[in-house]
């Protein structure tokens, strides 16, 4: 019942005139991002943060969240009736949006995935609403070695569960663990990594590198890869929609079970895109038509869009309650809560209230407000990608160069932000994961800093991490989902035929023949 209480109080503080114009401005700013070419949510979100640095923070997290939701559509837009998807984790969705777009039924494909992800927001701020206190109330117990045992667990969870190689993990979590040490360490008071440059004792500005990493190397990218797109119309039919919308029900295993995937890869690291290839996977494989899947089915578009916004959603979870983001996009707000003075984690729900609760509200409001627009502007945005791409290209390293110089007026910003891009762009060329790296560069210091003071308290002794049965879970959690790529490894080389057994197989073929 607090929570419910709690919520309403939230809706007095999201539901006011300033807040929803802010949430309009948000979602058609999102969905602008989640179309145009080049562009994504962690990128535009963390392009937008320089201009809230004046504003409330309850104002700035709506407009921030609002733009999530709205460039979670905009891929979704760009997926179906383009077969180009606006962000990652909508590729999944043009193996059946596109060729059922292609069929003449454009309005059916988007209405049935704007429904379904509508359904799977719906799901993640439900689950953010009644287990963000108490998983904030678990937190409030937590000493440094608890702290360190879950920022372990959430880099472990990248390895076990993060879907790249292992190794190519471990190497992003490295880099992002060097580039967070760069400045004055917390506990000693010493300089480091800073090579004899001043104004790097500050450390490395979060927005500089993820606007760097994300924005001008998907650039670089997109540059390089030549865009083909044959649009289909983008006329919208009101009846289809409600009718497209109507029989959604009747794919309710469909929906739950991607909610469910998605709000598991939400509150783990494993993220929006890594959730909706799984829900697509395991609708494929149980679904009575997944032979039919990749030729216009309507599971084949609600189960990675449901996953996809129930992962986006619930990604916030972590990041408000525990200081750990569970996406991308969610380290990006959760660098803008530190910038504004906040600090995730369990005490955010004591001291700022307002905050989370206007944020948990906003994420009611917000989700009904994307759907409206994203279908009242879908002609309008889809009328972008006409837009020839060298024309794109320029708006956006402008949009980059000035974000990054606004930070601090520091001309080293700007040269380090291309430095991040051509990093980023490197990451993706060789198949190395950002998410990873940008987690260690957030949360990296302060794993460090909770693995020293343990340290300092058992005086070097490594058993405080199993003093109690809390943290010997989350230690062994962690060990355990480390340990996972080798023993899947390790299972598929027992059930691989030796080369004796395969040369009897095929003799007892030959005397059968």
């Amino acid at each position: 019942m607090d929570n419910l209480q709690e919520l309403l109080h939230g809706f007095t503080i999201a539901i006011t005139v300033p807040h929803l114009l802010l949430m309009a401005v948000g979602v058609l700013l999102g969905i602008l991002v989640g179309v145009l070419p080049g562009l994504g949510a962690p990128n535009g979100v963390s392009l937008l943060l320089p201009l809230t640095f004046g504003m409330q923070p309850v104002s700035a997290i709506i407009l921030l969240s609002s733009m999530y939701w709205g460039a979670l559509f905009g891929g979704s837009v760009t997926s179906i009736l383009f077969n180009i998807p606006g962000e990652p984790s909508s590729v999944a969705t043009t193996f059946d949006g596109y060729p059922m777009a292609r069929d003449g039924r454009p309005t059916t494909a988007l209405a049935t995935a704007f429904g379904s992800a509508a359904f799977g927001a719906l799901v993640g701020v439900i689950l953010i609403t009644f287990l963000a206190s108490w998983v904030a109330q678990v937190a409030l117990a937590f000493g440094p070695p608890e702290y360190f045992a879950v920022y372990f667990l959430a880099f472990a969870s990248f390895v076990g569960m993060g879907g790249a190689a292992p190794i190519k993990t471990v190497v992003a979590l490295a880099i992002g663990f060097a580039i967070a040490a760069i400045g004055i360490d917390t506990v000693s008071g010493s300089v480091r990594l800073t090579m004899g440059i001043d104004e790097l004792v500050k450390g490395v500005n979060f927005v500089v590198a993820v606007m760097g990493l994300f924005g001008i190397g998907e650039l670089l990218v997109a540059v390089e890869e030549e865009f083909h797109a044959r649009a289909v119309s983008s006329k919208i039919d009101w009846r289809e929609v409600f009718r497209a919308v109507g029989r959604l029900p009747r794919h309710s295993v469909a929906l739950l079970r991607s909610a469910a995937i998605g709000c598991w890869m939400g509150i783990t690291p494993g993220g929006p895109t890594a959730a909706s290839f799984m829900s697509y996977g395991i609708a494929r494989r149980f679904s009575r038509r997944g032979r039919y899947f990749g030729t216009g089915e309507v599971e084949g578009i609600i189960s990675p869009e449901t996953a996809d916004h129930a992962a986006g959603t619930s990604a916030l979870l972590p990041m408000l309650s525990l200081g750990i983001p569970g996406s991308a996009t969610a380290a990006v707000m959760m660098g803008g809560l530190m910038i504004w003075g906040l600090n995730p984690g369990p005490m955010l729900f004591v001291d700022q209230k307002d905050f989370v609760w206007g944020l948990i509200a906003s994420m009611y409001v917000g989700n009904i407000v994307a759907v409206a627009l994203v279908l009242l502007t879908v002609p309008v945005f889809a009328a972008l990608m006409r837009i020839p791409f060298v024309v794109i290209a320029p708006l956006i390293v402008i949009i980059c160069v000035v974000g990054a110089y606004s930070v601090s007026n520091s001309y080293l910003d700007v040269v380090m932000m291309l430095g991040f891009g051509i990093v980023g762009y490197l990451f993706k060329k060789l198949f190395y994961p950002l998410a990873p790296l940008v987690l260690a560069i957030v949360i990296g210091d302060k794993a460090e800093d909770a693995f020293r003071q343990s340290m300092l308290m058992s005086k070097g002794s490594l058993g405080i991490f199993f003093a109690n049965k809390l943290v010997t879970c989350l230690i062994v959690a962690g060990i355990a989902l480390l340990l996972l790529p080798l023993a899947l490894q390790l299972a598929r080389l027992l059930r691989r035929p030796t080369p004796s057994a395969r040369n009897e197989t095929t003799a007892q073929e030959k005397v059968i023949i």
